[in-house]
């Protein structure tokens, strides 16, 4: 993935955020999940983003925008006292065949990216076939650079 320097972009996911996102994901695990993911970049490399925490939003149909818009107003304003700020999304649909981004999600992606040109998406995966019988399960995630993706 690049990053706004031309470089490769890499990602830093604190336990703590990636245990907020997969509760999340299998407490509702019928419906379609969302979230913001909080950091800063690196201050000593630009090119790595590192996310510490996680805000998990809504557990139904992304389709108002304006409890969408007052949930991130409210996160902003909480954790830029802190010194983090909204990095990236992240979003499980309610299928789990389902394995795209939806329109919403892009949207909100697409947002997100305009204060944070390094912003990702984290796209949970929750289809059975990824699954082995004997195995610990664990959600597989794909970060995907919104750079990268196709509108």
């Amino acid at each position: 993935m690049a990053g706004t320097g031309g470089g490769e972009l890499k990602y830093e996911m604190a336990q703590n955020a990636y245990i907020k996102l997969v509760l999340h994901a299998l407490k509702h695990k019928t419906s379609a999940v969302n979230g913001v993911l909080l950091g800063r970049t690196s201050p000593k490399n630009e090119s790595l983003v590192q996310i510490e925490d996680s805000v998990p939003l809504f557990h139904n149909h992304l389709g108002l925008l304006p409890p969408l818009e007052i949930s991130l107003i409210m996160i902003e304003e909480y954790y830029s006292a802190r010194g983090l700020g909204v990095v990236g999304y992240f979003h499980a649909n309610e299928r789990f065949d389902d394995t795209e981004l939806g329109n919403i999600s892009k949207n909100i992606a697409d947002h997100i990216s305009r204060y944070f040109p390094q912003a990702a998406v984290l796209l949970i995966t929750r289809s059975l076939k990824l699954y082995q019988k004997g195995k610990t399960a664990a959600l597989l995630c794909r970060f995907v650079s919104y750079a990268s993706m196709a509108f």
